[in-house]
């Protein structure tokens, strides 16, 4: 069984978009998204310098755009009706709910502009910031973070808890850190997934309300527990939830684990997921697509539990 991952936001690189769009098609198709959410996604992916890119009302649109724009090049043939598992980390759930049928792509990059810009305001509201603990005892951990008057917002799994709060709450955790790690400050607009998002929150549940929606046609798993979920409106809810709730990627990998996933793919702009995914679960290949010639070597890899598991990158 295969899995498809689909990043969230910091993965994005000045340019990353460009060998993408030297396909007409491929231009035109984030064209369209562009006008839907009124936001060149095509300057942005191809010649927007990175402070822009990181600019959270524009990257989160813009990674939904490009997984999307992959996926559809990535699911044709065998793959299109293959048994897949989908997920996405943080607002790479909104492209993984396209890819499962429980969205369309258009209301899956509306959603992501919303979601983008109405954090990028509740970010505005007071100093939040977010920073890396990697390694040490779980349960340490976390309890270091809530002491410290933060919060867990990724659990990322293969030692890595993201803690996000106040700066005064994230200054105080890296001062005293927990015993065997070490804290990494992270360049980030605010305390994403937190209860400082909850203006955000209550935006996108809005828009939402209005989103059709549709059960997932492939095995969707969710950021609040890692387990896959049946009801599309369900789906939908959870990810707008999941805007001030823990991003419980740990689980989502435990889950791939238990369902004998032997490969996953990454979309655009890939390389942190298969990189957790390395640590995380021994023996499972990867395939990373930042290009459309890395189409091949996703397309290539056997759809039977049966392959061998040498892991390739």
């Amino acid at each position: 069984m295969l899995a498809i991952l689909a990043p969230g936001q910091g993965s994005q690189k000045p340019g990353f978009l460009t060998p993408w769009i030297e396909d007409p098609s491929a231009e035109a198709r984030l064209r369209e998204w562009s006008e839907i959410i009124d936001l060149d996604l095509v300057r942005l992916g191809t010649t927007a310098e990175q402070d822009e890119i990181t600019d959270t009302a524009n990257t989160q649109p813009l990674l939904v755009a490009a997984g999307l724009l992959a996926a559809e090049r990535l699911l044709t043939g065998e793959l299109a009706t293959a048994d897949l598992v989908v997920a996405g980390h943080s607002v790479g759930e909104l492209t993984a709910l396209a890819i499962a049928g429980v969205l369309t792509p258009e209301a899956a990059v509306r959603l992501a502009a919303v979601r983008g810009r109405e954090m990028a305001a509740a970010c505005n509201i007071e100093p939040t910031t977010m920073a890396a603990v990697l390694g040490g005892v779980e349960d340490e951990v976390l309890a270091a973070i809530e002491s410290a008057g933060a919060w867990p917002a990724n659990r990322n799994g293969a030692g890595q808890i993201v803690a996000a709060g106040p700066v005064a709450a994230i200054e105080k955790l890296t001062q005293s850190p927990p015993e065997k790690a070490r804290i990494i400050p992270l360049k980030v607009a605010g305390a994403f997934h937190t209860p400082h998002m909850a203006p955000a929150q209550e935006a996108l549940e809005a828009v939402a309300a209005e989103i059709a929606t549709d059960d997932p046609v492939r095995t969707l798993l969710s950021n609040r527990d890692g387990r896959p979920v049946a009801s599309g409106k369900t789906a939908l809810q959870q990810i707008v939830a999941q805007v001030t709730s823990p991003v419980r990627w740990d689980a989502c990998m435990s889950t791939l684990g238990e369902l004998g996933v032997t490969a996953v793919i990454e979309l655009p702009p890939a390389g942190t997921l298969t990189g957790l995914a390395k640590r995380a679960l021994k023996g499972v290949e990867r395939v990373n697509v930042n290009t459309p010639e890395d189409l091949a070597a996703a397309t290539a890899l056997p759809l039977n539990d049966s392959a061998a598991n040498e892991g390739v990158e």
